[in-house]
């Protein structure tokens, strides 16, 4: 692989890397940053956990030029997750860039916060859902007319979540001369077109199949459908991971999973697109603070999952397309570490499987487990417990202020204290499970900053 530092980059930006513990490039960036760099017009595809946010924020960092108070790059992206990761990727890489600004434009959000702060300057970078900036286009509050650099990230879960629309409301929008990055981990019809009509000359990156190369172990097993559930319980119990992701296809299914694996001793969450903004978020951080040790999710709300201690991922159904399956598989096995991942095969998965192995252009041959009975193991709750306290920035909190009211007043060691999430109106702490309710219990009844805020626990 090559070296980050034989790119044409600013100091800046190499400095930022270096300070993000980056040396070498994944193969997304060694094949997408020169052209990039070259403002070329690029179109690659690349499944999540490939390194592609890194390409396209050093690219469209180098083009912005800060004492320049205009709008000079637009990220759109399918999820206000994935947006929100996006953002602090770009603010990560963007760090000795004086007086950058980065801001989150998406929805489930308020708008009167964010065109507060578009009504003040205009920002640099913009990272947001089509949605919420179509609607701010319409109001006349975001100003593209300085655009230079439009990225396009999982673009086919755009169209796959209904955004097309929007998406050429906004490419309407922008200037004709920009420089157009499209990622996306298929290529459906209809993003070609988009790629046809909008891209200049687009220099094309295949970098799909990289999930199924890396430090990953993949396993397929032969299950009848009436006993799937039984032998999910079972390789959780055998294989106890630190966090697993079980996909299924369905919302339904994903429900009844993580019912059926809440009543066998899990501490499990699930995650699909009937869930309202808020809780979906909740889950998310649940999951990302190790209160919860399986999450239960379809593939559209998985994306923008960004959780590097995932060491388990788990097809509970074989997924309809191909390429969904390594897009899934890539979920483990991140920042060098060894990934896992286990496929239940049904009875009618049988040309799912084969259009598997030819994607991968290896052959499959699905295994039987040892056993399908179930003894009453012990529960396998997870190790921390997420506390929730309705408080936020809008009360001015930092991560600090929690920290060191539990560590001091509260009577909690450090290292009984995990990661701390602040929100626009609400916090939320992640405490060991042993000492969960004493942290609660002194929340309740005493004080942050000199003030009152109320607290729950989620689990």
């Amino acid at each position: 692989m090559t070296a980050f530092t034989q790119l044409a980059l600013p100091a800046a930006l190499l400095e930022a890397v270096e300070l993000a513990g980056l040396t070498d490039m994944t193969p997304v960036q060694e094949q997408a940053l020169p052209p990039i760099l070259e403002n070329r017009d690029v179109l690659a595809l690349a499944p999540t956990g490939s390194g592609k946010t890194a390409a396209f924020a050093l690219g469209l960092l180098r083009e912005i030029q800060t004492e320049r108070i205009q709008t000079q790059a637009l990220v759109l992206c399918p999820t206000r997750e994935l947006a929100d990761q996006v953002a602090a990727q770009i603010r990560r890489f963007g760090v000795r860039l004086p007086n950058l600004k980065v801001l989150l434009l998406t929805g489930g959000m308020p708008m009167g916060p964010q065109l507060s702060s578009l009504s003040v300057h205009d920002p640099h970078v913009v990272v947001g859902t089509p949605g919420r900036i179509v609607d701010l286009l319409k109001k006349r509050a975001l100003h593209l007319q300085n655009l230079r650099t439009l990225v396009l990230d999982e673009a086919d879960r755009m169209l796959d979540m209904g955004f097309t629309e929007s998406l050429e409301a906004i490419l309407a929008k922008v200037p004709k001369q920009r420089q157009t990055l499209m990622f996306s981990a298929t290529m459906p019809e209809a993003l070609e077109t988009i790629a046809r009509t909008h891209m200049q000359e687009a220099v094309r990156i295949q970098a799909a199949g990289e999930a199924a190369h890396a430090d990953i172990r993949s396993e397929f097993f032969q299950v009848r459908d009436a006993e799937k559930a039984m032998a999910l319980i079972q390789v959780l119990r055998e294989r106890r991971p630190q966090a697993a992701v079980v996909f299924c296809n369905t919302r339904k299914a994903c429900d009844a999973v993580q019912q059926q694996l809440d009543a066998a001793g899990f501490s499990a969450l699930a995650l699909h697109g009937d869930y309202e903004q808020r809780d979906r978020d909740e889950v998310l951080i649940r999951f990302a603070n190790e209160s919860a040790n399986v999450l239960v999710a379809t593939d559209v709300a998985a994306r923008g999952l960004d959780v590097s201690h995932v060491d388990l991922v788990i097809n509970y159904d074989v997924p309809f397309e191909p390429e969904v399956h390594i897009h899934r598989v890539g979920r483990t096995g991140r920042a060098g570490k060894q990934g896992n991942a286990i496929t239940l095969v049904g009875d009618t998965d049988g040309n799912r499987l084969s259009a598997i192995a030819a994607l991968l252009g290896t052959p499959i041959e699905p295994k039987t487990l040892r056993s399908m009975r179930l003894s009453n193991a012990e529960k396998l709750f997870a190790p921390m417990r997420t506390l929730r306290i309705d408080g936020g920035k809008s009360d001015k909190l930092r991560p600090g202020d929690i920290l060191g009211t539990l560590t001091g007043e509260g009577g909690l060691k450090a290292e009984a204290i995990g990661k701390i999430a602040i929100r626009a109106t609400r916090s939320y702490v992640a405490i060991r499970r042993g000492q969960a309710q004493a942290a609660l219990n002194y929340l309740r009844n005493g004080k942050i900053k000199g003030r009152k805020f109320r607290a729950a626990s989620l689990d």
